[in-house]
């Protein structure tokens, strides 16, 4: 009797056991390490000069005193990926994973800067939410999803799950969808691990660890997970710390609320297109303002800060105009107004023209001053940003994150400018306190996007 109770309980277990293999199939993902467990090979620091070393098969990062933030960046850039690892944070600390980041010499001197996925142990609890470093802040809070906040361990091993495939990214903390967001402002670029800045009263030496860092880039999108989350949409829309410091729409999007031609009382019928939360001026020969001609704003803006993503096809030429007086030049050609200008530098004839070479290029204050030839400049079917600063008469050109020029509005030096250039017919050129702000027709299929403004009020 007692042997055949062991016959039947080995059996038993023999089967339980199977049964268990059966409910854990191998995975057979194709990841690849991005840390060997031994060494930092693969990865540069960039930045500040916290300390990062390995330690248990993990890296290990810990802040010092007298330094701006720290990355540990991969030597290798990424596009599409799903990346997963393990951290595990000390609780006075903040941080986060940078994905699609960069540094350039010509951007912050070299600061880095991109997504990223926020490691925040704090009250707050916004781990796994997406912050824009160095560029717009914060895109992607946790404020509601209560559920993710709740899912970070204190003074424990936390997981995280990173998709980037396309424009949207998603995350996971500890098996929970955390963020969900769809934006196109970059598509590859390093990976890195961050060490906060600290203050002076903060304890120096706090760690932060990372291990079991693992990529996955082939047949990304056979592997991804669907979210139950909304997205968060961001193209022609305000981030979370843009609309806090008083940003605007300029263009919804959508429609052409706010906007009208420049020489008409609404928008014109023909010659530009909405589709797709884009604003292009179709292509009609080259010719300025031959076919539905030049928008401007409805409201005039003196001070203001301007963003517009531009996107320029082979050849073209069009402009962003601020401080416009359309009851100037009632007759042919583009309304007046101080021009940042948007051209094909390589390929349209206007790069070499006027009164001194270079004067005319993208970015260059049009006709006066140009832009710092070392730019930035993305090339046709590319999107690039225009940054227009103007505040108490001082102005500043930017793009792609790159100070261009800068001028002192109405000084001695600028009416001089104007006086030996095409504009010296204009009494008052450039000086009003307030104007429109305009986008060009100038016959060249031209398209424009997240066109934002921030209104400066003097006390």
């Amino acid at each position: 009797m007692i042997k055949r109770f062991f016959v039947f309980s080995g059996l038993f277990m023999g089967l339980a056991l199977f049964t268990n293999c059966k409910q854990e199939p191998k995975d057979d993902t194709p990841w690849v390490s991005l840390f060997d467990g031994k060494t930092l090979s693969g990865w540069t620091q960039i930045g500040g000069k916290a300390n990062y070393t390995v330690r248990d098969n993990s890296i290990v990062g810990s802040t010092v005193h007298d330094t701006p933030n720290s990355f540990m960046a991969t030597n290798k850039m990424y596009d599409d990926f799903i990346l997963e690892l393990d951290y595990k944070v000390d609780p006075s600390m903040n941080s986060g994973i940078q994905i699609r980041s960069n540094s350039y010499p010509h951007y912050m001197n070299g600061r880095t800067h991109g997504y990223q996925i926020e490691i925040d142990p704090s009250e707050r609890a916004w781990s796994a939410g997406i912050y824009d470093e160095a560029r717009r802040g914060w895109l992607h809070t946790m404020t509601e999803n209560k559920p993710a906040q709740e899912a970070f361990k204190q003074n424990d091993w936390n997981h995280y799950r990173i998709e980037a495939i396309g424009d949207t990214i998603k995350t996971w903390i500890n098996d929970v969808p955390a963020a969900y967001l769809i934006d196109d402002k970059t598509s590859k670029g390093f990976i890195a691990l961050q060490v906060h800045s600290i203050g002076a009263d903060q304890k120096e030496g706090t760690e932060i660890i990372w291990k079991n860092i693992k990529i996955l880039t082939d047949s990304v999108s056979k592997y991804a997970r669907k979210s139950p989350l909304t997205p968060i949409i961001t193209s022609n829309a305000l981030g979370v710390d843009e609309a806090k410091n008083g940003w605007k729409m300029l263009w919804d999007g959508k429609t052409t609320d706010g906007w009208r031609g420049a020489k008409l009382d609404e928008f014109p019928s023909f010659g530009w297109e909405i589709k797709d939360g884009v604003l292009t001026v179709l292509s009609s020969g080259g010719e300025e303002s031959a076919a539905g001609g030049d928008i401007v704003t409805k409201e005039l803006y003196g001070d203001f800060e301007l963003k517009v993503d531009f996107m320029i096809t082979e050849g073209a030429n069009s402009g962003i105009k601020y401080y416009v007086n359309t009851d100037l030049n009632k007759g042919e050609g583009s309304s007046i107004g101080l021009e940042y200008q948007i051209l094909d530098d390589a390929r349209h004839p206007d790069a070499k023209l006027g009164r001194k070479e270079g004067i005319r290029t993208v970015a260059s204050l049009y006709d006066l001053i140009q832009a710092d030839p070392n730019k930035p400049m993305n090339p046709p079917g590319e999107w690039n940003t225009a940054y227009i600063k103007s505040v108490d008469n001082h102005v500043e050109h930017w793009l792609n994150g790159m100070k261009v020029l800068e001028y002192e509005r109405n000084s001695d030096a600028y009416l001089k400018l104007v006086s030996e250039s095409k504009y010296a017919k204009w009494p008052n050129f450039g000086a009003a306190e307030k104007g429109h702000i305009l986008l060009q027709e100038h016959g060249d299929r031209v398209s424009f996007k997240n066109i934002k403004i921030k209104p400066i009020t003097k006390d």
